[in-house]
């Protein structure tokens, strides 16, 4: 189904984000995840991707599988660096022919292992956009219906774009080269979504927007979260809650299950058009917020 068309047969979506495995076992744990995840009927799930040849590879290999052995509907991540337009159309092309509908388009970072040198046949997103709807468009192969694109947004600021206005002018060129929606970077302070949606509308930007949520699990995940994210920002509050629990990993991911659930549940009381929580390929956390919710599963978010 094209991300167009979920997102107006549904109040809310809800959906999930995986990364690829690194080994056979962990593969083994997060299909194991997955399947226990499909039994909550997410509106899709995303899997994230990277420019070296291995990730990229165990990128596609879990789409297909996921696409063949379940029910969720996966949105592989597809970044333009490091790659030719020729590779970008193959890819493009194999994800048709598999049946797979919707593509979340990203720029990414250039890997450090890559040679220097590497050159990328598209410099932004945006121009990566672009050429999704092209091929979409023009029917550049048989299987192609049309591609549902998703780019992403960073309520908190990008690192890269530490000018804020021109940050906006980005993302509008994003959506008007093609665009369906946005999916943000995760963030803690729910202040900073509902003034980066408004910042949107500002600019005229019509897509649905999808709040991207993370529950910290671990300190060492929320330390590996501030690396990743180059400036994420963690409330005081939330700060103070860990500090709490200490070094009881176990006490730190209900403190990060409970202030997930409520951010989730203030987005869905301020008309959110999406929530997409990142797993970190486990299970746990994102049932007990779905429960936490209320929410029996993708369904239970549909509506007029």
């Amino acid at each position: 189904m094209h991300l167009r068309d979920l997102f107006n047969s549904r109040r809310t979506t809800f959906s999930f984000e995986f990364f690829p495995p690194k080994s056979d076992e962990s593969a083994r744990h997060l299909f194991e995840s997955a399947r226990e995840l499909e039994r909550l009927r997410p509106t899709f799930v995303s899997v994230t991707y990277g420019a070296g040849g291995s990730t990229r590879e165990r990128t596609h290999d879990l789409v297909l599988r996921l696409k063949r052995d379940t029910t969720l509907r996966p949105f592989p991540h597809l970044t333009c660096v490091a790659h030719t337009e020729a590779e970008i159309t193959g890819i493009l092309e194999r994800y048709a022919a598999a049946g797979i509908s919707n593509i979340v388009a990203l720029r990414g970072d250039m890997p450090k292992s890559l040679p220097a040198g590497t050159t990328s046949a598209f410099d932004h997103a945006a121009s990566l956009v672009a050429h999704i709807r092209r091929f979409a468009d023009r029917g550049l192969h048989p299987h192609a219906q049309g591609f549902g694109i998703a780019v992403a947004g960073y309520p908190e600021g990008h690192y890269g774009t530490p000018n804020r206005v021109k940050e906006m002018d980005y993302l509008k060129a994003k959506v008007e080269a093609g665009a369906d929606a946005i999916v943000t970077q995760m963030f803690f302070d729910n202040r900073d979504f509902y003034d980066f949606r408004a910042r949107c509308d500002l600019v005229g930007i019509r897509v649905p927007i999808v709040a991207g949520v993370m529950p910290i699990s671990s300190l060492g995940n929320m330390h590996r979260m501030a690396e990743l994210a180059l400036g994420s920002r963690f409330p005081a509050a939330l700060v103070r809650a860990v500090q709490r629990a200490g070094e009881n990993d176990e006490a730190v991911e209900r403190v990060g299950t409970h202030w997930a659930t409520e951010q989730c549940r203030d987005l869905l009381d301020n008309n959110v058009a999406g929530l997409h929580l990142y797993t970190l390929n486990k299970s746990k956390a994102t049932q007990n917020i779905y429960l936490n919710l209320g929410v029996q599963d993708s369904d239970g978010l549909t509506g007029g």
